[in-house]
């Protein structure tokens, strides 16, 4: 991608403020004509909002698109929206044993609930501050349960088994710290109690490890920021045996949003490290040990994103899909979503850019200016280009946000309008909840309010 490094944050106010207008009336045509019977929000069908049952892992992502619309307009219907539907429908995610999407669906919903009482824009209710604090303990709790141990640590495994370390997790394990934060502990056999910072950062550590390449001769793919989508390992002795992918091309090919996964999970958490006490490291190699680990996979993946996607900031699927090859030199063009061979994916990188804007602030902070400064100018170059006609829909008969999705491309689950060889045209409720997320990240810098973290409701 070609980086804007002239391009400022209040660049972007006139975009945004569009971008909640239409925000909020997508959230309102969903609330007023989709069957909730038929379980959670996907992803559009000509342009209307469609299930896929599987886990429903989608649900927080609608709710807590509406807490963040509240947030950002202070219109209470949006609040209404976001906190009933809550109550109604999230409470079975919280005790949810058989996912690994504990951060994406608790955070989101009783998460932002809670951010939103101790910042001040919900009056304080003792009772419905201790509702959400019991569900985010419990929810990290039994995300915490689901826990293959390596010689050296161990993993969150996903809906797989326990052979099964999927870099999604990256994001959800901060579900961990939160509970961990409010005091919890997970109880095992004979009262053991676990603790769930140790085990959170367990998991990162091996993301780290497993899930990212950094040019090492792994194997003979090891690029430098490769991702691989899924790691698999030997449950019987613990050992690591080779990459695969649900969603990607390959093993050996590196899925999108599983990047993207990878590049603000790393980012979130080393904002959590920065504000840890030097105490919460003792079971590892002391916070620069963990530190260093981790920003090297932040720094991995997010330049593997600059170097492989093109220059507009909007990647395609799979970096090794099998008919880029037939788009040409398709890295030196804007992504094109209406090409007739591979899918463009918009929600990689709705969540990519805000990856890299954290991870540029980081950098910063730490006196790693210049390449900060890259990492910063990225992020809102995904966004200027995200905000324009080409991908933000403006349509009022289409209920997505953010066009030209892609869900699971190799089980062809995705619309295709007639005679179109690939999806386009068509929105994700997690590409949605991104980019209101990124949204209220800029918007909160841009009124000078409280720094949007994930754990804005803890600390």
């Amino acid at each position: 991608m070609v980086i804007d490094y002239k391009i400022k944050i209040e660049d972007l106010r006139e975009a945004l403020e569009i971008f909640w207008k239409l925000s909020g009336e997508k959230i309102l045509s969903i609330e007023k004509s989709f069957d909730k019977a038929t379980g959670a929000p996907v992803f559009t069908a000509e342009g209307k909002y469609t299930t896929r049952g599987w886990t429903e892992w989608t649900q927080g992502f609608m709710y807590g698109s509406a807490i963040l619309q509240y947030d950002a307009t202070g219109d209470t219907q949006f609040l209404d929206i976001g906190r009933m539907g809550t109550l109604k429908h999230m409470t079975s995610h919280v005790s949810h044993t058989g996912v690994h999407d504990h951060g994406f669906n608790n955070l989101s919903t009783y998460g932002n609930l809670l951010r939103l009482i101790r910042e001040g824009k919900l009056p304080p209710d003792e009772w419905e501050e201790n509702y959400y604090k019991l569900a985010l303990k419990i929810s990290g709790a039994v995300q915490a349960g689901r826990w293959t141990n390596l010689p050296e640590g161990g993993y969150i495994y996903s809906f797989n088994g326990p052979h099964s370390l999927f870099v999604d997790t990256i994001r959800s394990v901060r579900i961990l710290a939160v509970s961990h934060l409010l005091g919890h502990v997970l109880m095992e056999e004979n009262d053991k109690k676990v603790d769930l910072l140790e085990r959170g950062i367990q998991h990162m550590l091996a993301t780290a490890k497993y899930s990212i390449f950094y040019g090492e001769g792994r194997d003979r793919y090891d690029v430098p920021g490769r991702t691989a989508h899924e790691s698999i390992f030997n449950t019987k002795d613990g050992n690591y045996r080779c990459p695969g992918t649900q969603q990607g091309f390959s093993g050996f090919t590196t899925w999108t949003r599983g990047l993207a996964w990878a590049i603000v999970g790393f980012a979130e958490e080393l904002e959590l490290m920065d504000v840890l006490p030097d105490s919460a490291f003792e079971a590892f190699e002391g916070r620069h040990g963990v530190v260093d680990r981790l920003t090297k996979a932040a720094k991995a993946t997010a330049d593997f994103f600059i170097a492989e996607t093109p220059v507009d900031g909007i990647p395609y699927w799979d970096t090794g899909a099998p008919d880029l090859y037939k788009l040409g030199d398709y890295k030196s063009k804007v992504s094109d979503p209406f090409n007739d061979f591979e899918p463009v994916d918009s929600s990689a990188a709705v969540i990519a850019c805000q990856g890299m804007l954290r991870l540029g602030k980081h950098l910063e902070e730490v006196g790693q200016f210049e390449e900060g400064n890259k990492y910063t100018h990225a992020g809102l170059t995904v966004i200027k280009n995200i905000l324009s006609d080409k991908f933000l829909s403006r349509d009022p008969e289409h209920q997505g946000l953010i066009l030209h999705s892609v869900y699971h491309y190799p089980k062809d689950w995705d619309y295709h309008k007639a005679g179109n060889n690939i999806p386009n045209g068509e929105s994700s409720m997690w590409g949605d909840y991104h980019a209101r997320e990124f949204a209220i990240y800029l918007h909160k810098i841009l009124l000078k309010e409280k720094y949007y973290t994930f754990f804005n409701s803890v600390i």
